[in-house]
């Protein structure tokens, strides 16, 4: 299992196969996910088991962000090539809600931001949001992105952030 941040709070690492069921089930309350699309229950099972077969070929996935005292599930995280712009890599990050307003989704942001600028030879890292979600606009303010705009994805215009390396 490979672990790409920790700190005193957090540890954001490759999910188990034994953690499908985690995984899953945090999809199923309505709150966590209003600002997502809307998936059935096996497509969430398939993205778990793409998320597995991706760690075998890096430095690109989804991964698990965990208390690091307890192991508690705090949500998922994740980096990959953006789809829309060639050369960009894109992030995204899904916290329980009783994690929200506490700080981790910044934590998780700028730690996707080092990885990706890392592991990566991109220069540019994007992110989405939906344009009601205003708790991860400013999540991704505080982190350092700008909003460029809105960009359109499957139909759903959503706001546009970027950041560049320094």
């Amino acid at each position: 299992m490979s672990v790409i941040y920790q700190s005193n709070r957090m540890v954001i690492r490759e999910f188990l196969p034994s953690e499908k069921s985690l995984f899953c089930s945090f999809f199923e309350d309505e709150e966590v996910t209003q600002y997502l699309p809307r998936l059935q229950a096996n497509e969430y099972e398939e993205l778990f088991d793409i998320a597995i077969t991706d760690y075998l070929n890096g430095p690109f996935g989804r991964w698990g962000i965990f208390e690091a005292e307890n192991n508690n599930f705090i949500g998922n995280c994740l980096l990959r090539p953006f789809v829309e712009i060639s050369g960009q890599m894109e992030i995204g990050y899904s916290l329980n809600k009783s994690y929200w307003g506490r700080g981790i989704g910044t934590e998780v942001a700028k730690a996707l931001i080092a990885y990706g600028f890392v592991k990566t030879k991109t220069n540019e890292i994007v992110a989405l949001t939906d344009l009601r979600n205003l708790g991860s606009q400013e999540v991704l303010k505080k982190s350092g992105f700008k909003q460029l705009g809105n960009i359109s994805r499957k139909g759903v215009e959503l706001n546009y952030f970027l950041i560049e390396r320094t």
